[in-house]
């Protein structure tokens, strides 16, 4: 039987991240072997107020800028406050998406400290044969 969530948009993981604090890469997930990965989106849920001087980015490892580039989370200023981060569609797009091939890790990035809060990322994406 056909695998259902491959070539679907679908979750591919749950990562928790204890504190946004410190300035780090945190991997989110790593292509299969024998796999092609799109990303379509990602939620952030917070437990506290982030604070207003932090910020991040999702993508490969040495390049997490090239799915979602350098953005804050300044609106999450609360418990259970949840932001959806996704490339705004575009006829004239800015960025170049890009498929990841197996191996891939794919991070989250905390370029600037947040408060010492902890946050949960669900990471969405489309597999594929490679």
């Amino acid at each position: 039987m056909a695998n259902l969530f491959e070539n679907a948009d679908g979750l591919l993981s749950v990562t928790d991240i204890a504190d946004m604090s410190s300035a780090a890469e945190t991997t989110l997930y790593t292509v299969p072997t024998g796999k092609t990965l799109i990303l379509t989106k990602a939620y952030v849920r917070v437990n506290a107020d982030l604070g207003n001087s932090g910020d991040c980015s999702i993508g490969q490892s040495g390049a997490p800028t090239d799915f979602i580039p350098s953005t804050d989370l300044d609106i999450a200023d609360a418990q259970f406050d949840v932001i959806v981060l996704q490339p705004i569609p575009s006829v004239t797009p800015t960025i170049a998406r890009k498929e990841y091939v197996a191996a891939e890790p794919i991070v989250f990035d905390v370029i600037n400290a947040f408060n010492a809060v902890a946050a949960t990322v669900y990471l969405f994406g489309i597999l594929d044969d490679a």
